[in-house]
């Protein structure tokens, strides 16, 4: 799964909650993350929905998400990367895709 053009990046302090997708707390501006050494950055699609969030620890991954939606609004798939690339990522289904 990867971003297209038309994403839109914004960043975050926090999560809360263990639903997918994460529920991203706090929003930051991009000039206060020279100031922390952990936070999110998540990229949106035109229609708002998060495709793809990373949390980022002194600058280096430690993990990814990455969702996929039906074109009805409907989390169809996310798929869940830890800081071992090697490691396989753990994919959920959520639905069947008509697409």
């Amino acid at each position: 799964m990867s971003t297209t053009t038309a994403s839109r990046e914004r960043y975050f302090l926090s999560y809360s909650g263990i639903k997918l997708p994460l529920q991203l707390l706090e929003e930051l501006p991009a000039d206060a993350l020279r100031n922390r050494n952990t936070w999110f950055r998540a990229c949106y699609d035109e229609a708002g929905r998060m495709i793809s969030c990373e949390k980022l620890v002194y600058g280096e991954v430690e993990m990814r998400h990455d969702y996929r939606w039906s074109a009805a609004g409907t989390l169809l798939e996310a798929r869940i990367q830890g800081p071992d690339e090697d490691e396989d990522a753990q994919i959920i289904q959520f639905g069947e895709s008509s697409t």
